[in-house]
């Protein structure tokens, strides 16, 4: 089961945002966002699969917890301002979380309509393969708050939880950092017939949780995110 993400709250000082573009996609539960034109396979407890989106092989520009501050620009986002850098005043843990080999991970800062903002580490799946894959057959964050997938243009693909065992919540948020509108989405078996999960509106990033986690992580109606860093150091990352 995935814990909660209550726990690993970091109460902090950040800022940012502002403005930009977009593009058009589908996804699965785990995303892809590289051409195809219908949803692709991919998927894990949170994956979003994006058929026709094309834009992403931007190569991983991910913090592996290993260095980096916590303003540094996540490239992958393209010229998102919200991805210039958490601007957190200290590196969000856990120490013991243990890394999905594929994915990388990164620090994000939350700020909700009262100004008050919290640093998370969370997975990052910036590359079509990373996003295609996302959260499927996954049961345990291992640490992880949850999953943030990127694109470097605006998307509008679409989410389904083949394959995926764990109920989520997803958030998309644009360019500039603001929140678009969330979901919250079933664990689904049925191939042909699993039901799929948009935004209101294009996005740059698609955060997912736990079922119910958004609200712990100050992510709702009138929050911005921002993105871009490294987290604490790990105890023990392979």
């Amino acid at each position: 089961m995935l814990g909660s993400s209550a726990a690993r709250r970091r109460p902090l000082a950040a800022a940012l945002v502002v403005t930009l573009g977009l593009v058009v996609s589908l996804v699965g539960c785990g995303d892809d966002d590289d051409g195809a034109t219908s949803g692709d396979d991919n998927a894990a407890v949170s994956s979003s699969t994006t058929p026709g989106e094309s834009a992403s092989s931007t190569s991983p520009t991910s913090s592996t917890g290993d260095g980096g501050g916590l303003d540094e620009v996540l490239a992958s986002a393209g010229d998102a301002p919200a991805a210039q850098g958490a601007g957190l005043a200290e590196a969000p843990g856990p120490a013991d979380r243990v890394i999905f080999g594929e994915f990388g991970e990164v620090a994000i800062a939350i700020t909700a309509p009262d100004g008050s903002v919290t640093g998370w580490c969370v997975l990052l799946a910036e590359t079509d393969a990373q996003r295609q894959r996302g959260l499927m057959e996954v049961t345990d964050l291992q640490g992880y708050a949850g999953m943030l997938f990127v694109w470097n243009t605006d998307s509008e693909s679409s989410f389904y939880m083949r394959n995926t065992p764990t109920p989520l919540s997803i958030g998309w948020v644009d360019s500039t950092g603001q929140l678009v509108s969330t979901e919250d989405m079933a664990p689904c078996e049925d191939v042909e017939g699993c039901p799929l999960y948009s935004a209101l509106g294009p996005y740059r990033f698609a955060l997912e949780v736990p079922q119910g986690d958004l609200d712990d992580m100050g992510l709702v109606s009138g929050s911005t995110l921002a993105v871009g860093g490294s987290c604490a150091p790990a105890d023990d990352s392979s």
